[in-house]
């Protein structure tokens, strides 16, 4: 989606839920707790001086990386802030996520600034999920950092990253009620999408009372759950089905790998997915089948790019760290959900990861080497 960049004039209205009106708007206190270290005052400093605002997502975004940064481009267009918003090529937004509101407002990677005044970046824990908007990022004046992974502390000059958070759309949220901007209701399913996506459906371990306490609240204001879920989960094309069902033939199950835990995997050569006209960001659910695996405590997918490289994407039910064997390998992500990008023959990168690959508690790697 190509468009002209976004802006609007710097104009402060009265908004429902927020006091006053014709002057700033006055900042809601946080709900917290928080961990120490977020420096909010000092992003919301930022924010204010700056006229012109770059956002930017990780690289072929999810629900939550999209999602968040749609909500708070629309936000800050609200307090009357001009904006860009992009993410690196492939330009190309998801199928699963072309629901959500706030797409008018993307511009190309290529407008990005390549030097801009300030940049906020989401769900990005280094510059190299930046892909080509990592350039503008390092060239930054003032480089906010919005995100919940625990990696990357020296990105960034201002930091809100909390890896206790469920989701980058948690902070995202913390931040428009603390900017006293409105929660609309485009706003909050950019939200809801990102506090979904990431919560695997509210079905992950970071599901705590916070997080169905904010999904409540965009509820209220006219989110429905159920088109959200659709869009995320359950609508394909059905050449999806056949290449699912091709990748389901070809898994294999790998009962003594991950410490005797099991590990389950399979893999989409670009040859599978073309012979149906199904795009790489399709492939996003394929793992979620395959993780239902009793016998496995960790699921792999390696779907490969049409650049030709390999997706390695990998899960956890809890007792096996892969977001520390992804770091480990170029990667990252969390401890139960995690992935890198490599080259190469698969059966090469699944011996590497299988290496890599280690119960919690575990301290000699040889002890989960088949």
């Amino acid at each position: 989606m190509r468009g002209p960049v976004a802006s609007c004039t710097v104009v402060r209205a009265a908004a429902p839920g927020v006091p006053g009106g014709g002057g700033p708007a006055r900042r809601r206190p946080a709900d917290g707790p928080w961990r120490p270290g977020l420096d909010w005052e000092r992003a919301l400093r930022v924010i204010d001086a700056a006229d012109e605002i770059c956002l930017a997502c990780h690289v072929v975004p999810d629900g939550d990386a999209l999602g968040s940064m749609l909500a708070l481009t629309q936000a800050l267009r609200g307090l009357g802030k001009r904006c860009v918003a992009s993410f690196g090529e492939p330009f190309v937004i998801p199928a699963s996520l072309r629901f959500l509101p706030g797409q008018e407002l993307l511009a190309d990677p290529a407008t990005v600034p390549s030097a801009p005044q300030l940049m906020i970046a989401l769900d990005s824990a280094g510059p190299e999920r930046l892909g080509s908007l990592a350039g503008p990022a390092t060239s930054a004046a003032e480089l906010i950092v919005v995100d919940h992974h625990a990696t990357g502390s020296d990105f960034g000059t201002v930091r809100l990253v909390d890896p206790g958070a469920a989701a980058t759309a948690v902070l995202v949220d913390e931040l428009i009620r603390r900017l006293g901007a409105p929660l609309t209701h485009d706003i909050a399913e950019g939200l809801y999408a990102g506090l979904a996506s990431d919560t695997g459906s509210f079905k992950y371990p970071c599901t705590t009372p916070q997080v169905h306490d904010l999904a409540g609240r965009l509820l209220e204001v006219g989110v429905r759950p159920e088109t959200v879920s659709r869009e995320l989960w359950d609508r394909a094309p059905f050449g999806y089905l056949q290449v699912l069902a091709g990748a389901l033939a070809r898994a294999r199950l790998e009962r003594d790998a991950a410490g005797g835990l099991g590990l389950v995997w399979t893999t989409i050569a670009l040859a599978d997915r073309a012979a149906r006209d199904v795009p790489f960001d399709q492939l996003e659910g394929v793992i979620d089948q395959l993780r239902r695996t009793d016998e496995a405590e960790v699921a792999v997918v390696l779907k490969e790019t049409d650049a030709g490289e390999w997706y390695v994407s990998t899960r956890a039910k809890g007792r096996v760290d892969v977001g520390s064997a992804c770091s480990a390998l170029g990667g990252g992500g969390h401890r139960d959900a995690a992935a890198y990008t490599a080259s190469g023959d698969p059966e090469d990168l699944i011996d590497g990861l299988r290496a890599a690959l280690r119960p919690l508690g575990t301290t000699d790697p040889a002890e989960s080497v088949t």
